[in-house]
């Protein structure tokens, strides 16, 4: 398949001004985003100054996400240079430069500029925003830190009227419930996931992310030992496709919890021959590659 679930962490929805961006954004696909950026931009069309530059600092963040910094921050410094920057795209300015930061390690410069980011957008009433620069601080703090960020974002989303906002309703609850889990609040993060998972399905929205979110309740379902209960999620989304690493890998990883070592071998097995597909796991956790390959042996 094209993408796999992983714990989904990070999606956040596409924002939009006048110009819609959602149309043009693939965040699984940074490289085509920015072509589409590209075109809008080239086409001539029926933009206002403003969208031109909402459009730009999207394509800066296209190009961010491919790591491409100096191309990014020499676009959003043009926009910057640009003297009609009104309040919703200096919002989108800060939050694009503080992005650029974070992606290339700098922390500590970029939660200023999402604190900025938000400010601005509340003082504006651009709740879609600034939902989205809480959100960015959440992720961008640390431990505990990011709880009172995430609460802010989801504060924000659910008491407003702009759809827009709304739609970040279930990222941040479930980026919330990853928050719990790392800090070992399993119950917590669990009716986090169930909450973000219940949203996604009355929103009727992208059937990956329904997907994504079953898969996150049964991984809360195993941390609080209901085993049989997370298999069984697991195991129908095995069954439904297509094809993924992380289901396999969850599937064995509850049956040797259940001590089937034998029967979660070929799990693991399938799990290791589809995850060494993904070189950004390859490069940032080889050691899970490895010990997916030591327990596909019936004798782990």
């Amino acid at each position: 398949m094209a993408s796999t679930l992983g714990d989904g962490r990070g999606k956040s929805p596409a924002m939009i001004a006048n110009v819609d961006t959602q149309a043009l954004w693939d965040f699984d696909r940074p490289a085509e985003s920015e072509q589409r950026f590209r075109a809008a931009l080239a086409s001539g069309g029926a933009y206002s100054a403003e969208d031109v530059l909402v459009l730009r600092t999207q394509l800066a963040r296209a190009l961010g996400l491919q790591r491409r910094f100096e191309e990014a921050t020499a676009e959003l410094s043009a926009v910057a240079a640009d003297s009609s920057v009104s309040p919703l795209v200096r919002t989108y300015l800060t939050l694009e430069r503080g992005r650029v930061l974070r992606s290339s390690g700098d922390q500590l410069g970029a939660k200023p500029l999402f604190v900025n980011a938000l400010e601005t957008a509340r003082s504006a009433g651009l709740d879609h925003l600034a939902v989205d620069a809480a959100h960015m601080l959440a992720i961008t703090c640390e431990g505990d830190e990011q709880i009172p960020w995430a609460r802010r974002a989801l504060e924000i989303a659910e008491s407003s009227t702009d759809p827009r906002a709304r739609r970040w309703v279930a990222s941040v609850t479930h980026n919330l419930g990853w928050t719990l889990h790392d800090l070992g609040h399993y119950d917590e993060a669990l009716a986090m996931w169930e909450r973000a998972l219940a949203t996604r399905v009355e929103q009727a929205g992208d059937a990956e992310r329904v997907r994504i979110a079953r898969w996150t309740v049964a991984r809360g379902l195993r941390s609080l030992a209901r085993y049989d209960e997370a298999l069984a999620i697991q195991r129908s989304l095995a069954a439904e496709g297509p094809a993924d690493g992380y289901v396999n890998e969850e599937i064995g990883e509850l049956l040797l919890a259940l001590g089937q070592g034998h029967e979660a071998a070929p799990h693991f097995a399938r799990a290791h021959a589809l995850l060494s597909a993904d070189t950004s796991l390859a490069e940032s956790d080889p050691a899970r590659l490895t010990r997916l390959a030591t327990l596909a042996s019936p004798t782990a």
